[in-house]
């Protein structure tokens, strides 16, 4: 009996590993893989964004602009927490914070790694209050013609804030 037993829960260990494996895969077959998003919280929101541009980073004329962008209700009082998702972390990326007068707009680079969260301020004592968020993963171009190498965003996702009228007007 013990020998017959052995055989029969190898079987079965073996049957249940070929069923769990099958599943896996009839559930993920057909699956395109989603874009990666960002998500950003304040007082009690929160916000998950698709990006507004995703390009092949291959060739950079093949892109999907679903123009789609997050709101995020906001005040004066609470910062915002954006997070990335690993994918966008693990490569160098840029946020813009974009404000009222867009040449008060600022831009700070992240580098591979180093992180997936940021606390952002909604109102800056000189800009004053944030009205947008982007977030951009960015590819070198050579151009040939003058031989300069410059950034230029391949995805990229926005979210706008929506301000409580008591806070901030505009």
């Amino acid at each position: 009996m013990k020998r017959s037993t052995a055989v029969l829960v190898a079987v079965l260990a073996v049957v249940a590993s070929a069923v769990a494996g099958f599943g896996t895969w009839w559930i993920t077959r057909a699956g395109e893989p989603t874009p990666p998003q960002i998500s950003v919280y304040s007082n009690g929101h929160l916000t998950h964004a698709g990006p507004y541009l995703y390009c092949n980073v291959l060739d950079l004329n093949e892109c999907v602009l679903t123009e789609s962008q997050g709101t995020l209700a906001v005040d004066e009082r609470h910062p915002i927490q954006l997070s990335v998702d690993n994918l966008i972390g693990r490569a160098p990326w840029r946020l813009l914070r974009i404000y009222d007068d867009p040449v008060d707009a600022t831009g700070q680079m992240y580098q591979p790694g180093s992180t997936l969260a940021v606390t952002i301020p909604t109102v800056d004592p000189q800009r004053g209050p944030l009205r947008g968020l982007v977030v951009q993963l960015l590819t070198l171009v050579l151009d040939q013609d003058s031989g300069e190498t410059f950034a230029v965003p391949h995805a990229e996702w926005a979210v706008g804030m929506n301000w409580n009228r008591q806070s901030v007007t505009g």
